[in-house]
């Protein structure tokens, strides 16, 4: 299924001049001593397997003594600068305990544990390529989804902040088959949400490696949220429902949950629901959001083909013209965020005249 849904290979798309601007007017970008392509310079790795001796397709990695020092020293000042002010008083502290480099997926990323010797805390962050889709989608993830994300950029290089959460391929076979009915409802619930969330916003490829279930414990009970964790697929592909997790066989389980545990009536409630709370962030963050649109409008992040085959796709879907008249995939998503911005004004006008 998914190979008829997803494009075999997406290209890394560069910065323009344009998205350097705002990304600097945001305080995203800040000039850092260690690129991707200087992690890539390791001398030799061993494979990373987890508590079950299967391969995670991680292999940890190692350098020569001489590159060894200067990079974990770079790194460190790195996780100083995302998480904090900067200041390298706290550096003395932080120990670089792994490298880690993935070997599956478009980014190929590196993970970093930074561990505070003082207290054995630790945190991580990646290393990855400068790809302007995924920095699109980061941006879109901060503003319009309940998250917010923590990232940096310097020319090539993208810096991001770790999401705790269960994976969710890991949620879904260790941990969804014993959970309550009330919270397999609740899981139902934030599923529905989460899928409309990447339609309306055309975040793509959410397959249940691509996001985390995060449980929070709240008195007699757990409350589930479900986040994206993956944000390279960003107005990519041209097919509409790789922008509709419900149509990727891994999360099967979820679309069989909200088709047992939920009615009609109240899958339509939760959508609406999402929908509304994504015109109200779209109002709130209006300046910082039709600035990066603008970016978005003049930028390349497809191909011609996709282009046309998903302006096409959500003119089915909406029956309205305007998307037949983009020309960019920013123009498509922001036609697409006007879309639900008139439908909530609308019902809100309605609502009004009722009263």
């Amino acid at each position: 299924m998914e190979e008829q849904l997803m494009s075999k290979k997406k290209p890394a798309y560069p910065i323009t001049a344009g998205l350097a601007t705002y990304l600097k007017e945001c305080n995203r970008t800040i000039k850092i001593s260690v690129f991707y392509d200087d992690l890539l310079r390791f001398a030799g790795s061993v494979v990373v397997y987890d508590t079950n001796d299967e391969d995670t397709l991680w292999v940890r990695v190692y350098y020569e003594e001489h590159e060894r020092i200067e990079i974990e020293s770079s790194l460190k000042k790195v996780y100083s600068i995302l998480h904090s002010d900067g200041n390298e008083d706290a550096i003395a502290f932080l120990n670089i305990d792994a490298v880690d480099y993935c070997t599956f997926g478009n980014s190929k990323p590196f993970r970093i544990k930074v561990r505070n010797i003082l207290n054995d805390n630790y945190a991580y962050i990646y290393v990855k390529t400068a790809d302007a889709s995924r920095i699109y989608g980061l941006e879109l993830e901060h503003m319009f989804s309940p998250n917010r994300i923590n990232f940096l950029v310097y020319k090539n290089t993208l810096i991001e902040e770790h999401i705790a959460g269960i994976p969710g391929d890991v949620f879904i076979k260790d941990f969804l088959e014993d959970l309550t009915d009330q919270a397999k409802a609740q899981i139902a619930k934030e599923f529905v949400k989460f899928n409309e969330r990447c339609q309306m916003r055309l975040l793509g490829d959410m397959r249940s490696y691509n996001y985390v279930v995060i449980p929070t414990h709240d008195f007699d009970h757990v409350e589930y949220k479900i986040r994206a964790i993956d944000f390279d697929q960003q107005c990519f592909e041209g097919k509409l429902k790789v922008y509709q997790p419900q149509f990727f066989k891994e999360n099967y389980a979820m679309v069989e949950l909200v088709s047992t545990r939920l009615q009609l009536s109240s899958i339509e409630q939760y959508k609406k629901e999402e929908r509304s709370v994504l015109a109200k962030r779209m109002l709130n963050a209006r300046s910082r959001a039709n600035n990066l649109l603008a970016c978005m409008r003049m930028d390349t992040i497809s191909t011609l083909e996709n282009r046309e085959m998903l302006r096409e796709h959500l003119y089915d879907f909406t029956l309205d013209l305007t998307f037949r008249r983009c020309e960019s995939m920013g123009e498509i998503l922001t036609t697409a965020l006007e879309f639900v911005r008139r439908n909530y004004e609308n019902i809100n006008m309605d609502r009004s005249l009722d009263e």
